[in-house]
């Protein structure tokens, strides 16, 4: 009967012949179930106090639930050690060198695990917000300790240390201001005329039913081009997260536009001389 209540020996930081039984893998069981419906009381709990009165935010609420996860599951693993018998000073004393060795490997997970924190209860940015990182515009669907989820305009989820969002250049577009500028660029052929493609690109951004109207539409003649007339048009919008596809819109439209007014797009030319030196 002993020897089926003894499912595994083995030797652990100097702990000879150790032993783990059928009660203590009951006991284990136990111990983690019981963390995880602590959580979810936790969670059910905070969630009904929310709609009852608006005293956390809900990045807020976001972040105390990650780092209640973490310290509950935490405390179990050790309090589990404990039951089955490993003293976990021997066990902090064995691994002491092991953790002085990987020290240095473990730099830039630390600066991920503190940019974390930042990130959770910081604010800069929160789950739902719409950000722009590394010319990517995406919606941010999760913010671990270490990594953080952004999820594309594409479908696509890429997966970023807490860092990047910390110390790289990233535009919120949610905490920004209601309104937006954008701009369109175009050329057009040298002798064009100006004045009929600064009105052209006017009255088609005016007409976009995206672009706010209360607010001045303005085009710029940019530059004399290597090849073509260089303008620009700025205008301002709400809609941050399809804006591609507003710009793509006033796109086709100008040169649906340019076509019938006889506008030309130039296209990037270069005149090649030949000489015949005689002998």
């Amino acid at each position: 009967m002993e020897e089926l209540k003894t499912i595994i020996e083995f030797e652990i930081f100097g702990y000879k012949d150790f032993s783990l039984t059928v009660f203590n893998v009951g006991l284990i069981i136990i111990i983690y179930f019981a963390t995880w419906v602590t959580l979810k009381i936790f969670r059910i709990f905070i969630d009904r106090s929310i709609k009852r009165r608006d005293w956390m935010e809900r990045s807020t609420l976001y972040a105390l639930e990650k780092l209640a996860a973490y310290f509950a599951y935490t405390t179990s693993t050790a309090i589990v050690l404990e039951t089955v018998g490993v003293d976990l000073t021997l066990l902090l004393a064995g691994s002491a060198a092991l953790l002085v060795g990987v020290g240095l490997g473990i730099q830039q997970i630390f600066n991920d695990f503190t940019s974390g924190l930042i990130l959770l209860f910081g604010g800069t940015v929160k789950v739902g917000d719409i950000v722009e990182f590394n010319n990517t515009v995406g919606r941010i669907i999760e913010i671990d300790f270490r990594t953080s989820k952004i999820k594309t305009r594409d479908g696509i989820t890429m997966i970023v240390p807490n860092s990047k969002l910390v110390s790289d250049n990233v535009i919120n577009w949610t905490t920004m201001d209601d309104l937006t500028r954008f701009n369109v660029k175009v050329g057009v052929a040298y002798g064009s005329d100006t004045a009929l493609v600064r009105d052209i690109l006017t009255d088609i951004v005016k007409k976009n039913p995206a672009v706010d109207q209360n607010m001045p539409v303005k085009v710029q003649f940019k530059n004399f081009g290597d090849s073509s007339l260089d303008f620009e048009v700025f205008f301002w919008a709400r809609n941050s997260w399809e804006i591609e596809f507003v710009r793509s819109d006033i796109r086709f439209e100008i040169d649906a536009q340019f076509r019938e007014k006889h506008v030309r797009i130039p296209f990037p030319q270069r005149d090649v001389h030949f000489f015949n030196e005689k002998p």
